[in-house]
């Protein structure tokens, strides 16, 4: 008697039976599927919108600049507790103007004096912050008026009470088709004529930029504010633009040792103002976006590890419930490869259906995210990637045990069952 010939099942043959195994159970296929789409459509959505945002983030800071840092007055302490950098009236408008003078780095400086206050027009007012600004503020804050004109040298000279209005402030006191330009408008109970309203800006680090009036920083120091230093006009801050983004580490240096000169600060003690540029800002915010990115995509993570455990669950009720099938398949030359091929596949389609439609529902939620809130819509091709290839694996692990049990079963035991 000859050997009995065992016929080897074609690739193409084992996933049509796969595919139509699942077909047969719809409702069981789509719900073993859901926790690998949670899982996909997490990790997708959640890395499109903080690149989304990170983006967003660096075009509106880089829109002031990347050659600008800032230096910001000594840290005031009350009881011991800090009351946060530019509290204390460490640096004066001679210190902003030696550093336009004396440093070579910098092409521009402009100081300001920022305090919160009251902004009153007819029966309309606002709370917004007023800053007391320089004749260099529009240069080298790369923010000009959009209407009328800033203030002129004379208005600084003469402290003139005039103001330039930010868009937001300006749309919160104005009826809309309402000129601004030469309205008498009231702050902190002085009078104030309106010679312009900066462009927008939009928000940066939480911080509306338009919400906010220009007045002379002389002004806003006389009347205002009515603190001087001992050796100048105090100040919150100041400025400063580096001829390039490459020379802004420079500038940086040369503003720390011109400051430490002229405040008489020698090792140790310490500096009593503080110094950041935007660049360092981006960095930090992307560090933030990208921390906060890899921990919601662990949290997803999870989500595809139940998804797989409930992809392992499901397919080993398969098996019991298809004891019967696996019987007759096997008595009719099936062999132990064979089976397991199929039950194999059938997993790895379960995971990748699953990817698949949670990319397309990620990405969905990602644009609508992105409509939403004013962000740039950024695909992931490596999110992408990175969540098929997990599915496949969620598929390959969860299937192995399911699909051995049920190479190995007996035939005569499986044609037996019920």
């Amino acid at each position: 008697m000859g050997k009995l010939r065992v016929r080897q099942v074609p690739l193409l043959e084992i996933f049509s039976m796969a595919v139509e195994a699942l077909w047969s159970n719809r409702l069981r296929t789509s719900l073993t599927m859901l926790g690998v789409i949670i899982g996909i459509a997490s990790v997708i959505t959640v890395t499109s919108v903080g690149q989304g945002v990170q983006k967003a983030t660096e075009q509106q800071i880089q829109a002031l600049g990347t050659n600008v840092m800032l230096v910001l007055s000594g840290v005031a302490r009350s009881g011991g507790i800090s009351q946060g950098a530019g509290s204390a009236s460490t640096l004066t408008f001679e210190d902003a103007q030696a550093v336009g003078k004396q440093a070579p780095a910098a092409a521009g400086v402009t100081a300001y004096l920022q305090r919160g206050g009251q902004v009153v027009y007819g029966n309309q007012n606002t709370s917004t912050s007023i800053l007391g600004v320089d004749l260099n503020y529009p240069d080298v804050k790369e923010i000009q008026p959009q209407e009328g004109q800033f203030f002129t040298q004379d208005d600084l000279v003469n402290a003139t009470s005039v103001v330039v209005l930010g868009s937001a402030v300006r749309d919160t006191l104005f009826a809309s088709g309402e000129r601004a330009i030469g309205a008498n408008i009231r702050i902190q109970n002085g009078r104030y004529t309106v010679v312009g309203v900066a462009e927008s800006k939009g928000s940066v680090g939480g911080q509306d930029q338009d919400d906010r009036v220009y007045i002379p920083l002389t002004n806003m120091s006389a009347r205002i504010v009515g603190n001087n230093s001992l050796n100048g006009r105090a100040i919150s801050g100041f400025w400063v633009k580096a001829n390039s983004q490459e020379e802004l580490e420079a500038a940086q240096f040369q503003v720390t040792n011109l400051l430490r000169v002229r405040h008489n600060i020698y090792p140790p003690k310490p500096d009593d103002f503080r110094i950041s540029n935007q660049v360092d800002i981006i960095n930090t915010f992307s560090s933030v976006v990208g921390l906060f990115t890899v921990l919601v995509s662990a949290i997803a993570g999870i989500s595809l590890i139940v998804g797989g455990i409930g992809i392992a669950n499901i397919m080993l009720v398969s098996v019991v419930e298809r004891t019967r099938e696996i019987g007759v398949r096997k008595a009719i030359g099936a062999t132990n490869q064979a089976v397991l091929s199929q039950f194999l596949t059938e997993a790895i389609l379960v995971s990748l259906m699953g990817g698949a439609i949670g990319v397309a529902v990620g990405l969905g939620l990602a644009f609508a995210a992105s409509t939403a809130f004013s962000f740039p819509f950024i695909i992931s091709g490596v999110a992408i990637a990175a969540g098929l290839t997990l599915a496949l694996g969620v598929g390959l692990v969860a299937g192995v045990i399911p699909a051995r049990n049920a190479a190995r079963l007996d035939p005569i035991t499986a044609l037996r069952s019920e």
